[in-house]
């Protein structure tokens, strides 16, 4: 087997990007999208119609709102339509400019999952991002008390791991690479072997304390930079992978073994610890990468949420 079918024995392979082809080629379990994908996407001629759907669903609806309706209804005519190439879940985001409003984002959660039931695609194959901010971890704990699984993304740091565990989320998406390119800057090293990598570290110290504590939210590794990451993490409840890195383990020969064992990290575990509101707040302060790196992916998610409406309106006007 090469290392793509065999971290697949061990894992969940999500496939990390918006584009339908490289989906279909990779086979993955479960997709991830997010506006930063989802733009490269929606300007290959490929997915014209789908944007022209989302432009006349938009329709009936006027300012602010109508831009909202017609991102929705994008992002959901992706997921829909990727969720005829694989058997799993599909991930959707909602817009990182609600990430500190707790009831608009619980409002837009149901109006993407209200979109997926009326195109035939039932809730348990979505789940539903949002930033692992105080704000968006108390919605997606609303959520999932409805039945709307949440994968809570633009996770860096331990203290939103515990938080995200506490409010019963499905699924965390920990940033290994960007973990990784804050310490190269701010440490000024250029590369770090898999045993020191810090985006490596810190799932690995998430599993642990996850598996010690019976926790049922899922792991998923994301924002790789390399292959050694992935194999360094071989065994988490799921990776998502670019196409690309995808790739680079189909072509790869040579045993991957296992990284990461439930019963193992069971005993290497932290002991429990309780959060509050004042602390998660002051934890998260105390971590500059995690404050930092979860301030800038907002920022960028956001800029990529814009840049894409600019690219609709364009469309629009054709």
């Amino acid at each position: 087997m090469n290392q793509l079918e065999q971290l697949r024995s061990m894992t969940t392979v999500v496939a990390d990007t918006g584009d339908i082809d490289s989906i279909a080629a990779f086979r993955p379990t479960d997709t991830t999208t997010n506006p930063s994908l989802l733009l490269q996407a929606a300007q290959k001629p490929a997915y014209a119609r789908l944007l022209d759907d989302a432009l006349a669903g938009g329709e009936r609806f006027g300012g602010e709102r109508r831009d909202d309706a017609i991102m929705d209804r994008l992002a959901v005519s992706f997921g829909a339509k990727i969720l005829e190439l694989v058997p799993g879940r599909v991930s959707t985001e909602v817009d990182a400019r609600l990430s500190f409003d707790t009831q608009a984002t619980i409002a837009r959660a149901e109006g993407l999952m209200a979109l997926y039931e009326q195109a035939g695609v039932p809730r348990e194959r979505v789940l539903i991002k949002i930033a692992s901010t105080w704000e968006g971890i108390r919605a997606a704990q609303a959520l999932e008390r409805q039945g709307i699984h949440c994968n809570l993304t633009l996770l860096f740091g331990f203290t939103q791991a515990v938080a995200c565990a506490d409010a019963g989320v499905t699924l965390i998406s920990p940033f290994v690479g960007r973990i990784l390119d804050w310490y190269r800057k701010h440490e000024g090293r250029e590369s770090y072997p898999p045993h020191e990598d810090p985006g490596v570290l810190s799932v690995r110290r998430i599993y642990a304390y996850y598996k010690r504590h019976g926790y049922g939210t899922e792991i998923m590794g994301a924002s790789f930079r390399n292959l050694d990451q992935i194999r360094a993490l071989a065994g988490c409840d799921l990776l998502t992978i670019a196409p690309s890195l995808m790739a680079g383990l189909e072509s790869e020969g040579g045993r991957i073994e296992r990284a990461l064992d439930p019963r193992a990290s069971a005993a290497d575990g932290a002991e429990r610890i309780a959060l509050d509101e004042r602390r998660f707040r002051w934890d998260l302060n105390e971590d500059a990468m995690a404050t930092e790196k979860l301030a800038e992916g907002i920022r960028v998610f956001a800029a990529d949420t814009r840049k894409l409406q600019a690219f609709v309106h364009e469309r629009g006007r054709a």
